[in-house]
């Protein structure tokens, strides 16, 4: 059945004129060489028509290592031409396998490669693994993330370079000049196959019940490039599950130790909670003692696991992924505002996920703003209530509602009102309570959190110049009445002045 939808979903260059499955998959186009926001753009190409390039626009000096390359190391010598082909544009722009096109920005700091027989010219310092992408080839991988750092864990992404006698984990290997790579030789499908049979060996084949069914990678990379059959007829290995707290659901049976969950709560998250125990055939990932894990980003682990090792609690046994509409939106929990995509069924909303968006959230998401939507359910106010001569709060109707607010207002003067907006109200009914107010002579207004006077008339007041995403690109972050542990209300800004810091230790 060739490549299944899920992996195509996580190509970094497309074929011209191929469907768009994802507005995320085309915004990946850019992280290896600079990180740029073409979520929008690409939006609106797809909704209108437009075939305007997208150019990289935010080019980093920061080194690449090909070992502990990390996902905020790039290299600005290269942009990507997506829409249109490589006849249209300058004689620097050069045409990869299935006309996938990279126009090099500095002709001198780049180098020609070879792959499946086809020229393709990459920056120096990017690894087999991302030529390959850059010419349009789909690698497999399994531990390989493009914000987290290199592993080479699962040995899926193996490729065949020309004069090596074995086969080359593509995501570990620097690409030299010349070097002719070769990703569908009779040796790399075996390798695959080889690799994915001993992938299976341990893992439970319960499929039916598991919560990743349907958008698995185990499931369709064994489609793509597993056999028909396994040779293993010994009793599988079984694995104590881990309690991660009321979030994470885990079956670690189903764990293949690709170790992103690991390297993402270090490097992302900023916690050494999770950690790889033992070795061989006894190596699996845990808390070392059994704890929560303490972050507010730690839903995030259930999006970059491929298994079903690590899956949603409050989602689980709910809904299949075929079964729901996904709507993309903006979360409203928090100030930071991350993109997000909602999924329902019918009414009900089933779960919030991250969207990508390079210049607020990335594609990461916190808690609050993943499992908020247990409050649209669960503990919600469905009828006004009015309180009773005890003092207790009965359920009431509108209209003796209204009737008794009314008679509030009559025995009220002016200065005894006061209006107050909440912090997740629409502007429109905002705007009623305060023409209300106004005609009741009343000029008391307040907003949740900001006092009396929200300083809402000066754009500068509110608005952090700097953006969010510049945060990355800042020398000093310096924090006034506040600390780094306090702004956990707003995890993925903490997020980002974590990684600053770090990126200039």
């Amino acid at each position: 059945m060739g490549c299944s939808r899920r992996i195509i979903s996580h190509l970094k260059a497309r074929p011209f004129n191929s469907s768009l499955s994802s507005i995320r998959d085309e915004s990946f186009l850019c992280q290896w060489y600079s990180r740029s926001s073409i979520a929008s753009a690409s939006g609106h190409r797809h909704h209108h028509g437009h075939n305007q390039p997208h150019e990289a626009q935010r080019p980093s000096n920061a080194g690449f290592s090909p070992k502990t390359a990390s996902f905020f190391s790039f290299r600005p010598s290269a942009r990507w031409i997506a829409t249109e082909p490589a006849a249209n544009h300058a004689s620097t722009s050069t045409s990869a396998v299935n006309n996938a096109v990279l126009e090099i920005i500095n002709p001198n700091d780049c180098i020609e490669v070879f792959v499946d027989g086809h020229s393709v010219k990459i920056p120096k310092g990017m690894t087999v693994f991302q030529a390959c992408e850059a010419a349009g080839v789909d690698i497999p991988r399994f531990c390989y993330h493009p914000r987290l750092s290199i592993a080479g864990n699962c040995r899926m992404c193996l490729v065949e370079v020309e004069k090596t006698p074995k086969p080359v984990a593509s995501c570990a290997m620097p690409a030299m000049p010349g070097m002719k790579i070769k990703t569908d030789t009779p040796m790399v499908l075996k390798a695959r196959e080889g690799v994915m049979e001993f992938l299976l060996a341990n893992h439970p084949l319960d499929c039916p019940i598991c919560d990743q069914g349907g958008e698995c990678d185990l499931q369709d990379q064994s489609m793509a490039f597993g056999s028909d059959r396994g040779r293993f007829i010994e009793t599988k290995r079984t694995v104590l599950d881990k309690n991660l707290g009321p979030l994470v659901k885990t079956v670690m049976t189903r764990c293949i130790q690709c170790t992103r969950c690991v390297r993402f709560a270090s490097e992302i998250a900023g916690i050494q909670d999770l950690g790889v125990l033992g070795r061989g055939g006894s190596e699996e990932i845990g808390t070392y003692v059994e704890r929560a894990m303490a972050s507010e980003l730690s839903g995030n682990v259930i999006d970059i696991c491929p298994v079903g090792a690590l899956t949603s609690k409050p989602f689980a046994f709910t809904a299949r992924s075929w079964e729901l509409k996904s709507t993309e939106s903006i979360d409203v929990s928090d100030a930071v505002g991350a993109n997000i995509t909602i999924n329902s069924r019918g009414p009900e909303v089933m779960r919030i996920l991250p969207r990508l968006s390079e210049e607020v959230n990335e594609e990461w998401l916190s808690d609050k703003a993943r499992f908020c939507y247990d409050g649209l359910k669960r503990q919600r106010l469905s009828e006004p209530m009015i309180r009773n001569a005890k003092g207790r709060l009965e359920p009431a109707s509108w209209y003796d509602a209204l009737k008794a607010v009314a008679s509030v207002i009559a025995k009220s003067s002016p200065d005894q009102m006061a209006g107050i907006a909440g912090k997740v109200a629409d502007a429109e009914s905002m705007m009623a309570l305060k023409d209300l107010l106004n005609k009741l002579g009343c000029e008391n207004l307040r907003c949740e959190g900001d006092g009396l006077r929200p300083t809402a008339d000066i754009r500068s007041d509110y608005l952090m110049n700097t953006t969010i995403y510049g945060l990355e690109k800042a020398d000093v972050c310096l924090l006034i009445g506040t600390q780094v542990c306090v702004l956990q209300s707003f995890p993925t800004f903490t997020d980002f002045v974590v990684l600053t810091y770090w990126r200039y230790m």
